[in-house]
């Protein structure tokens, strides 16, 4: 797979479980999608990269065979490791390129590792992604969305892998345009990790990413096996369609187990106004389930601030399981997505798609991992966790 251009994003610490040659990949592989390490640069030596990371050479090493495996950088002899130079991929003549249409990479974070799933599929290597320019502003996303797909489409890309615009008020007419405007062209889409529609609705394009009704389920149920009764749920407002199959799965928990569920228990906010939280907490819910870790990371931050001991005085969950999950002031249990997983999923259905393209519309769902941590109050001092205090469940739980 050959990666022709570049996002602009930020990074976030990993958990020190993470392999160390799998901290060094993912380093220098965020630094060519932000564009600190650009086409035709040379990789510093290993020498030099040992220094920077406290690493092993075998380890450095090992990192950067990966990255040459992908087509992210090339060895020349007698000279180092470069990047790898669009024009490149012309001598190479990839068998398709595709389009990539991410408007909240660099917010969303489960969508770096889902892109390396994309650019690492075996079944993606002969061919190239455009990964496109940097991500605008809250403001112009949907109108730098919209230029995206224009471009793609002038470019007549084989296809164009689109994870739909949320938290935006206009986002659901986004998208459907973008996608029309797609169909129109006859170039095939798969969308990654939500659909393009509300929730309910059904896209006309394949789509891969996780269960999020069962997800809300599972982490509710979680909490309600710990002896959690008046579980509410938080959100961000204008949240993706993922939200809404959560808060169902969650809504499904509370009758399975006979809990209480009330409308004044499910709470959607803007960031920065904690009102409404404050209005939810007024209620004294005994645990939360926040639709996603961005939510979560809000949420605790405000409750904290108001005195509140997590878990002492309420349970707070989340899901996505991302970089800075287990660095929160409180550990965040939560499930954690194969986003590596979904990317290399999401090569596969494509090529599938241009292979067969009568074939029905698929959701390809994959099974998330319930990773224990400290704010859901399961864990106790002489509980058994890894070094960043987490437990993982399998993802049959």
């Amino acid at each position: 797979m050959k990666l022709l251009y570049h996002f602009d994003m930020t990074a976030s610490p990993r958990p020190r479980t993470v392999p160390k040659y799998q901290q060094v990949y993912d380093q220098l592989f965020r630094d060519i999608l932000n564009g600190r390490l650009k086409p035709g640069d040379r990789l510093p030596s290993e020498a030099a990269l040992v220094k920077t990371f406290g690493a092993s050479r075998i380890t450095v090493g090992r990192a950067v065979r990966d990255l040459q495996r992908e087509g992210l950088v090339e060895r020349r002899a007698g000279s180092g490791s470069y990047i790898r130079q669009p024009k490149a991929s012309v001598d190479a003549a990839p068998s398709r390129v595709f389009g990539l249409l991410i408007p909240d990479l660099g917010e969303t974070e489960i969508f770096e590792p889902i892109c390396q799933g994309l650019t690492s599929a075996p079944a993606g290597r002969p061919h190239a992604v455009i990964w496109g320019g940097p991500a605008g502003s809250d403001d112009r996303k949907e109108a730098d969305a919209w230029e995206r797909c224009r471009q793609y489409i002038e470019r007549r890309v084989a296809g164009v892998f689109f994870a739909p615009l949320e938290l935006t008020p206009s986002r659901h007419e986004v998208n459907e345009r973008i996608t029309r405007a797609f169909d129109e062209a006859g170039i095939p889409v798969v969308l990654l990790d939500r659909s393009a529609r509300p929730y309910g609705q059904r896209d006309q394009h394949d789509l891969v990413g996780i269960d999020n009704r069962r997800a809300g389920y599972r982490i509710t149920e979680h909490l309600l096996k710990l002896g959690a009764r008046r579980v509410a749920f938080a959100s961000l407002r204008h949240a993706a369609s993922t939200v809404d199959a959560r808060l169902a799965g969650y809504r499904e928990a509370l009758h399975v187990h006979g809990a209480e569920i009330a409308s004044r228990f499910v709470v959607r906010f803007d960031a920065g106004d904690s009102g409404p939280l404050m209005t939810l907490m007024a209620d004294e819910p005994d645990a939360i389930v926040c639709a996603n870790d961005r939510t979560a990371g809000l949420v605790m931050q405000v409750l904290l601030a108001q005195g509140y001991d997590i878990p002492g005085d309420i349970r707070l969950v989340g899901i996505d399981d991302v970089q800075y999950a287990s660095l929160l002031p409180v550990p965040l249990t939560t499930l954690r997505q194969p986003c590596r997983d979904i990317g290399v999923a999401a090569m596969a259905a494509m090529l599938d798609r241009i292979a067969q393209p009568d074939l029905p519309a698929r959701d390809i769902l994959l099974h998330p991992t319930l990773i224990v941590r400290r704010s859901c109050g399961a864990l106790t001092a002489s509980a058994a966790t890894s070094p960043d205090g987490s437990r993982a469940r399998a993802p049959e739980d």
